[in-house]
């Protein structure tokens, strides 16, 4: 049974947001969305992954980084389960869903990859594999996070591209390079992808594909790849509208 979080006026059904930044980032990319969610009644967990931000430390192997979603709902033992992923850390959260069982109420896909059983994110890169194995060959195993005008076009003021450059930290190769595994076909999940148009006005054909089944519905965004910085406050009232679907 779902809980509920009630005031004078007001009784809303509680989510548990466990919310995944993409690469580079980590649970500090959150820091504008959370409030509103939790102003709204709701359990929020923003989650660094292993290797990344104050993590750096930790060391990054096969499934690393989907046991590091699933861990954390099951360290909390969280209910009604709304995770999210953006960009790079949709494939991980994805499996992650898939792994929770009856905790999940919802996996949102924030412009994010998808994970496609056997394939990892190096293997599907838009500008091919062999470019991205050079890129982490080059720098130790790492992806060397953007630089500041690698932002422009997609929404985001000077001091918003400051912060993220300021606060990304290495990604780990070998994160990016973790076949997926899922038990059951990713359109079988109840899923919301969060299309961002200045990054695309178009999904992806697999995107397309999935969001041509029931249980998977299409938000669009008029901002950038980056909405929790360029858009927090819309971003937020988005998962809190895809967490009551």
């Amino acid at each position: 049974m779902r809980g509920v979080v009630s005031g004078p006026s007001y009784s809303v059904a509680m989510s548990n947001f466990v919310l995944v930044a993409g690469a580079w980032l980590g649970s500090w990319a959150w820091d504008e969305v959370v409030p509103t969610l939790r102003e709204a009644g709701h359990g929020v967990h923003p989650l660094t992954l292993s290797g990344l931000a104050e993590k750096q430390a930790v060391p990054v192997g096969r499934q690393t980084h989907v046991q590091d979603i699933v861990d954390e709902v099951e360290r909390l033992d969280l209910r009604d389960v709304v995770l999210v992923g953006h960009s790079y850390s949709g494939i991980p959260v994805g499996q992650a869903a898939d792994r929770i069982g009856d905790r999940l109420a919802r996996v949102v896909f924030v412009d994010s990859d998808v994970p496609s059983p056997g394939e990892s994110f190096l293997s599907t890169w838009w500008e091919g594999p062999a470019k991205l194995e050079a890129a982490l060959a080059g720098n130790g195993g790492f992806w060397a996070p953007l630089a500041e005008p690698d932002y422009a076009g997609h929404g985001l003021t000077h001091d918003q591209v400051a912060r993220i450059v300021a606060g990304s930290t290495p990604h780990p190769g070998a994160s990016l390079a973790d076949p997926a595994v899922l038990s059951r076909p990713l359109g079988e999940l109840p899923a919301t992808y969060i299309l961002c148009l200045l990054d695309g006005a178009e999904p992806s054909d697999i995107v397309a594909g999935l969001l041509a089944g029931e249980r998977w519905r299409l938000v669009e965004m008029g901002t950038g790849h980056w909405p929790m910085f360029s858009q927090p406050d819309e971003l937020a009232r988005i998962l809190l509208d895809e967490a009551a679907q």
